[in-house]
Parts: structure tokens; sequence; C-alpha cells
């Protein structure tokens, strides 16, 4: 398990994370999600010990992530990881072969599935096939917690898929822990079985996503001669969009009960809608930042 306590860190006078705690347990994926700037990958370089916290704790089943040993369980792929004009993917491999056991059976085999070449300079790929590459050989690595940043970004829908089909793979069989970071909040919903929300240098909300998106409902409703959205003051309301004669409605709460309670309010419309983990993450986030 990795556990996070009263964790801060600054760059100089500026405060990027403060007072952090989380508990993520092990043989799960868990989404890291917030803002631009929030500080996810700020949290990824603690974790791995590239940055050094100014206070508070970081530790794996109690061991620190300097430790020597952790070290060799542990990887980070950054959003955009630095190489030179003439690294190829095998020449990159050949550097992490120093520091981790790579399995190159499942190596070789991601390379052929993905039709990489692995003598050819990464300059020369694409955006995607960059990311590839960095994706296969963090897979051949096969550490026991991987952190990705950005994982999807640029990898066309068949290869998310099949990453995403190689991440489950590896935490069922290796029991991994995996933390993503993503834009696509979409894509965690249906992967993830967790999240966590870096919110305005903490973490404002963190669990289990199903459970997440499950406390929320969403309806539409009409109204004869239009709506003020005052009637809805006494109702556990979260968002609120209004056009014309008709309003799309955010609350937290039970829907069977919301919807006997709107019922009185003699809608000409009414019907439940469906509500994803990208909307509840919207809707916090911005609450948060009218307090």
């Amino acid at each position: 398990m990795i556990q996070i306590t009263d964790l801060s860190f600054s760059f100089g006078k500026t405060r990027v994370l403060e007072n952090l705690n989380l508990s993520v347990p092990d043989g799960c994926i868990m989404g890291l999600v917030g803002i631009n700037g929030a500080g996810k990958s700020t949290l990824f370089r603690l974790l791995t010990s590239i940055y050094t916290a100014e206070s508070g704790s970081i530790s794996y089943d109690g061991i620190p992530p300097q430790d020597e040993h952790l070290r060799k369980r542990v990887y980070f792929l950054p959003d955009d990881p630095y190489f030179s004009l003439h690294t190829t993917m095998k020449s990159m491999l050949e550097i992490y072969k120093c520091m981790y056991d790579v399995d190159m059976e499942k190596y070789n085999r991601l390379k052929n599935e993905f039709g990489l070449d692995e003598k050819k300079p990464l300059r020369s790929f694409s955006k995607g096939m960059r990311r590839q590459a960095y994706i296969i050989i963090a897979l051949a690595i096969r550490p026991q917690y991987l952190f990705l940043d950005e994982a999807f970004d640029g990898l066309d829908p068949l290869a998310r898929h099949k990453v995403k089909k190689e991440l489950a793979a590896m935490v069922d069989e290796d029991n991994a822990t995996v933390i993503i970071s993503s834009h696509a909040l979409r894509e965690l919903e249906d992967f993830c079985d967790k999240y966590t929300v870096i919110d305005n240098k903490t973490i404002s909300s963190s669990g289990d996503i199903a459970s997440r998106v499950e406390r929320y409902c969403k309806f539409m409703l009409g109204f004869a001669d239009g709506v003020d959205k005052e009637i809805f003051s006494d109702l556990p309301t979260v968002s609120i969009s209004a056009s014309g004669k008709f309003v799309s409605v955010v609350f937290e709460g039970d829907s069977a009960e919301i919807e006997q309670k709107l019922l009185a309010l003699s809608p000409t419309i009414i019907e439940e809608m469906p509500i994803n983990f990208e909307e509840v993450f919207i809707n916090e986030v911005s609450k948060e930042a009218e307090k």
C-alpha cells in the first residue's frame, strides 16, 4: 500500500501541494485528476523521490521512496520524456536494462504487436508512436508501482484499447498498482477502480469511481412558462443550466426521492439523464472555486 501523510511541497515561495493525505491499496488502477497546474506531475515526482517533500511522508508498505531496493519496483513515465536526436527505442531500452529487470519476451511481443521499429530514431516517430514506445518499455519493466502522466495522450483508439488491456493484465497477474493522470476523464471512468481529485493544492476527494457517480443524478425538465432557478433552492442542487423553457439540473442525492420532489414543481417534461465522471469532476471543481 502507498501511504501519503500530510505531504506538502513548494517551488520557492509558491506552494504547490499542501497537507495531502491518501492511501492507495495494492492491485488497483487509480485515476489522478485535476485541472492544469493542480500538482499531478509534482505528486508523481514526489512519489518517485525525484523531488523531496518539505513536510509529511510517503511510504510503500512502510518503506520510503528513497530506498534503493524499492526503486527497482517503481517506474514513472512523464508526459513528455526527454530523448536525444539519435535515441532509438532499442538504445532507450538498454539504458533501462541497467536499472530494471526487463521482461524481454514481453518487450518483443508488444513491440511486434504495435509494429514499431526499435532501430529507428524516436524523432522519426509520430507523437502517438513515441508514446507507444515509452509505454511498451514501461510494461516490459513490470514494475510493482507504475505512474503514468497523461498515459493516453496521442494514442489512437486501437492503441488505447491495447494499453488498457495490458495494464489490466499487469494488475491482475502481478498485483501491481497503477496511477494514471489524464484529461480524458471518460476513459478513466470505464477503466480505473478508484480516483483522486487534486484541487486547491490538496486532495479534495477520492474513492471508488462508480460509487462517486452514483451519488449524483441529472434531470432535464420543461416548464410551460419558463423556469425560475429559485424553485430548486430547497433541493440538493449542484449545477443548473437553463435554456428558455428547459433546464438541466444536477443534484446530489437519491434520484427517486429527488424525482418525487421535482414532480411537485409541476414540470411539463421531466426526464432523468445519464451522468458521467467527467461531469461530476467539473461540478465539484466549479463548486470549490465558488467558495
